[in-house]
């Protein structure tokens, strides 16, 4: 049977995909694999977009609001083992975590941490997160380090991904892509990392022409190299840089704004025009001829200031100066082009610009919910692929000292170290509406003080604990509880004694 005629009205059955429309027949896209796309213009993309973070203040402050937002201070470490799958109970699992956790602050919050002795976890993990939206991915090496004076040996050294390379630029292969060696189904085995960085021009160093074969995973499991990137499509092997997609209208938006700022400025420098209206017979009977009156009106220099009086030549009358630039479109074009850009790096326009000038409280707590999601999905990110498995790297070696008890903890690598990670607080457009939403979700039961605190950027048990110290102090003292104080009937006379005092109220 023969296959149907295509309409004559149309050559597909999808407009995007006509071959001869006008809009589209210039369109030639190639459907090629997530690799190849990528991995030849990777290196162009990231040093526009780390150029761009130099150079350009809008692409600075984008950047440095998310991180402020993902990642603030450093993301603290909230232990949660299954102590279902551990056959424990809860109370069992707070003890623990409480003491893990402890443990966890004596390494992460100093600079033992790091290789470099530069930075602590906190610092770790900002540049890890620049790194990741500037370069697309971030590359870390857990190092063994017993030589050095500290108590624990596991140390994390942060390496540039510009050294993460084919070994003497050989092809991309079916194993090998971007310096990283895969298996048949494309789990990582094996990362070349350039010994020196190729872009260092400040000195020579012979391991510009060497590279360092790092296994990704020991042969019991532990892991050697820490590649911190989004995988947009399957079989990607690399990370892209978050302003990828808006680099042409960041630099176009550059140059406009810059042409249009330099003919105001040009327009700056010019205040009015003198204009002559006699003849050149006129010029000639006084002056002796246009070149003659060119020299004099040269010698006779007019300044314009405030009260000035202004002497002319015969003839001569001032004429204001009225640029046309800057063009009276330039703020309404300018943030038409913001706002695509804004959309392309996920975050509202008003967090971009720090402008809510135009916003009322209605849109700004709109823009900012839709702006939390980001953040929270890429500190998920953030806390999965890089902070859970430095957090591992460091519990098996706890484990191992026997400072934390874990029995079976390589067949249950995963219940032990099941944790979360808390970072910037939320913050409140209106603190008084949004406290009360809270109070009332924790009574309703769809919340606990624990997602409460974590939303703030707090750890619950160091609320209560402290909670519990300041209620004490009160009691001490025989102050007024909080809940107490605000009562209307509550008065100084009426204070019940100190011991009669409860926390509970």
């Amino acid at each position: 049977m023969p296959a149907p005629r295509r309409r004559a009205a149309s050559d597909t059955s999808y407009d995007g995909a006509s071959m001869t429309s006008r809009e589209l027949a210039s369109w030639q896209a190639l459907a090629t694999s997530a690799d190849a796309e990528l991995l030849p213009e990777l290196s162009t993309l990231v040093a526009r977009s780390r150029d761009l973070s130099r150079n350009n203040g809008i692409a600075s402050s984008g950047i440095q609001a998310i991180l402020d937002n993902v990642v603030g201070i450093g993301l603290r470490l909230n232990s949660t083992p299954d102590y279902r799958a551990l056959g424990r109970d809860k109370a069992w699992a707070d003890a623990w975590s409480a003491s893990v956790e402890a443990k966890w602050r004596a390494w992460a919050e100093t600079t033992d941490c790091d290789a470099a002795r530069t930075l602590n976890f906190a610092g770790l993990t900002m540049q890890v997160a620049r790194a990741g939206l500037l370069n697309g991915e971030g590359l870390a090496l857990p190092l063994w380090l017993p030589s050095r004076d500290r108590k624990y040996a596991t140390s994390i050294q942060l390496v540039e991904a510009d050294r993460l390379s084919n070994p003497l630029g050989q092809q991309d292969s079916a194993t090998l892509r971007g310096g990283i060696e895969i298996d048949r189904y494309g789990a990582p085995q094996a990362y070349w990392v350039r010994n020196s960085h190729p872009g260092d021009l400040l000195t020579w160093d012979p391991g510009l022409y060497q590279w360092t074969k790092v296994p990704a995973f020991t042969h019991w499991g532990r892991r050697q190299v820490i590649h911190v990137h989004d995988r947009e499509r399957t079989g990607q092997s690399r990370g892209k840089p978050l302003l990828s997609s808006v680099l042409a209208q960041f630099k176009t938006l550059d140059h406009y704004s810059k042409a249009e700022l330099q003919a105001a400025v040009v327009n700056a420098m010019i205040a009015a025009f003198i204009k002559s209206t006699e003849s050149i017979d006129d010029l000639k009977e006084l002056f002796g001829g246009p070149d003659e009156y060119l020299a004099a009106r040269a010698e006779h220099a007019v300044r314009l200031k405030a009260g000035a009086v202004l002497p002319l030549f015969p003839g001569d009358e001032v004429q204001p100066f009225t640029p046309a630039r800057p063009a009276a479109a330039f703020d309404a074009f300018t943030k038409s082009v913001l706002r695509h850009i804004s959309a392309g790096l996920n975050i509202p326009y008003e967090i971009l610009m720090k402008d809510f000038t135009q916003t009322n409280y209605s849109s700004a707590r709109a823009a900012l919910l839709e702006a939390w999601r980001f953040f929270n999905g890429r500190r998920q990110w953030l806390g999965t692929y890089w902070a859970s498995p430095v957090f591992e790297l460091w519990l098996e070696e706890a484990v191992n000292l026997g400072e934390v008890e874990a029995p079976d903890f390589y067949q249950n690598r995963y219940a032990y170290s099941r944790c979360r990670w808390i970072g910037a607080g939320k913050g409140w457009v209106d603190p008084v509406k949004e406290a009360q939403a809270a109070k009332l979700r924790m009574e309703i039961g769809v919340s606990t003080l624990e997602d409460e605190c974590a939303e703030q950027g707090k750890d619950w048990r160091e609320v209560m604990e402290q909670q519990a110290s300041e209620q004490a102090e009160r009691r001490r003292l025989g102050l007024l509880l909080p809940a107490q104080a605000t009562k209307p009937n509550s008065a100084a006379g009426d204070q019940p004694a100190p011991d009669d005092q409860t926390g509970d109220e």
